[in-house]
């Protein structure tokens, strides 16, 4: 009998406790955060015209194919007051992979724009704010979208950050926001846009191919400083497409920093030549590898001098092949100075002159403080988004944050062959034979490289009328363009006729 009583309490005990970590499991998906949503109004001049926008900015709860809460996706929209019939909207984001969306909410995308003394150092704050008259919002709604670990978006329910940081995890989740968004804000039925800058443009391949699959088929797709195959980025062992992409910016570089031969009549005519160079001289040369004759090498090496100023000796020790990172330093080397990485007319004090690897990035030592304090400010102040969301800037910093790089088809014999969502692009072009695609591109970008771009361009197994929908412009500056004036206004014009040209009649 005492047996069986003990086994009763026993039996009581577990359950109590069985109940209360359910109880406890309860409390803690109540925990969750909900979905929150700041309005205000606000108006932009463009053109000499004021366009009255009401502001978005907050989460909303995005669900899983079975209707399953998985994040508050983090955004912020800016929609026309009395919107003609069909206006446009495009969805924009930054890369990294890991970077919120406020590089181009306050460079190029939103209402405001922060002053910046380009290509120059910034002092501290107080930082300006202006009306941003290069916007595209005259002609379109924008949302800026914040992947799930930067900006207010975070995992809820029983979702964890590895269900959204992977190649495929986040075109999944970015396409889930950009169709349930369409359907929360009746825009179903809206001319559609995607805008992805850096690791964006990669994420744009992958989400066009998504939503199309999904019956949500795109008027344009917008690439600003684009890669579509990391292996153009990599200097791996024994490869040698690296180098060869990387050339003419390098190049360009120099031509900027007065460092060439000749600079010819102009940046495109001098990059011209250089493409030229690479394709039918530097590219077979690499190709032979140790099978290059000494005179052919020295020939080679002197071409090199002449086109980057770096000397044909260091050409020659380095076997015709200097990596982004040795570039950055060794340009320079002589003021003490580096280049830029993501805009290469910058440059900043080199703090070990006698390594062949660079410390920094002057441009991102430049602006990044001056669009950080101005950016948070802006968000809090004059979108009025509560204090109590912390807004990330980045991903990086978050418990567990690790990049899944597979990809559905970079797989063969079992290994990743491969990190490239180019085929995704070129299904989406080939099933839909009216989505257009505007690639932008910056001359002096050595984070993408324009001749890497335009390799992957030239390397899509499509007919010439599905490449013909892909257009191509380059600009004086660099990863961000937007942040060169000049450029600016040329950007907002070609994004501007873009979005008017594609718009289904």
């Amino acid at each position: 009998m005492k047996k069986i009583y003990s086994l009763c309490l026993v039996l009581l005990f577990l359950s109590l406790t069985l109940s209360a970590q359910e109880t406890n499991s309860n409390a803690e998906k109540k925990q969750d955060p909900k979905a929150e949503v700041f309005e205000s109004d606000i108006s932009v001049n463009i053109d000499g015209k004021s366009i009255d926008l009401r502001a978005h900015a907050g989460t909303m709860e995005l669900k899983d194919e079975n209707n399953k809460p998985i994040a508050l996706f983090g955004f912020t929209a800016y929609f026309k007051k009395n919107p003609e019939k069909n206006r446009p909207i495009v969805f924009a984001y930054n890369g990294g992979p890991g970077s919120s969306s406020y590089w181009l909410h306050l460079g190029i995308m939103g209402p405001r724009r922060v002053v910046v003394d380009d290509p120059n150092y910034n002092p501290a704050a107080p930082y300006e704010l202006v009306n941003n008259e290069f916007s595209i919002l005259d002609v379109a709604d924008v949302v800026m979208m914040d992947p799930v670990g930067t900006g207010l978006s975070v995992p809820i329910g029983e979702a964890t950050g590895k269900d959204f940081w992977g190649v495929d995890q986040d075109i999944r989740s970015v396409s889930l926001f950009i169709m349930q968004f369409l359907k929360e804000h009746d825009r179903l039925n809206s001319p559609k846009y995607i805008l992805g800058e850096s690791y964006g443009t990669f994420r744009n391949a992958g989400v066009m191919n998504y939503l199309l699959g999904k019956g949500y088929a795109l008027n344009g797709v917008i690439m600003v400083s684009a890669v579509f195959d990391l292996r153009t980025l990599f200097f791996a062992p024994n490869e040698d497409v690296s180098y060869i992409v990387y050339l003419p910016t390098m190049a360009a570089t120099s031509w900027y920093h007065n460092r060439v031969a000749d600079k010819g009549e102009s940046l495109p005519e001098f990059v011209q030549e250089v493409r030229e160079f690479t394709e039918n001289e530097y590219a077979p040369a690499l190709f032979k590898g140790n099978r290059i004759s000494a005179s052919e090498k020295s020939q080679i090496a002197q071409r090199l001098q002449d086109i980057t100023g770096i000397a044909a000796g260091t050409w020659e020790r380095a076997d015709l092949k200097i990596t982004a990172s040795e570039y950055f330093q060794e340009l320079l080397r002589d003021e003490e100075n580096t280049v830029g990485r993501l805009d290469s007319r910058y440059k900043g004090i080199n703090i070990d002159p006698m390594s062949m690897d660079s410390f920094t990035d002057p441009q991102s030592d430049a602006i990044s403080p001056a669009y950080t304090m101005a950016f948070l400010d802006y968000f809090h102040g004059q979108l009025g988004v509560s204090k109590n969301w912390l807004y990330a800037t980045s991903a990086y910093s978050k418990p567990g944050f690790n990049w899944d790089w597979k990809h559905q088809g970079n797989n063969f014999w079992g290994a990743d062959a491969a990190v490239t969502t180019l085929p995704d692009m070129a299904e989406a072009l080939s099933k839909d034979p009216n989505v257009k695609v505007l690639i932008m591109n910056g001359y002096y970008d050595l984070a993408t490289v324009f001749y890497g771009v335009e390799h992957s361009i030239s390397h899509l197994d499509l007919p010439q009328q599905a490449i013909d929908r892909i257009i191509m412009t380059y600009y004086e500056a660099g990863h961000m363009m937007y942040t060169h004036l000049p450029s600016a206004q040329e950007f907002r014009d070609d994004l501007k006729s873009f979005i008017e040209d594609t718009q289904r009649k």
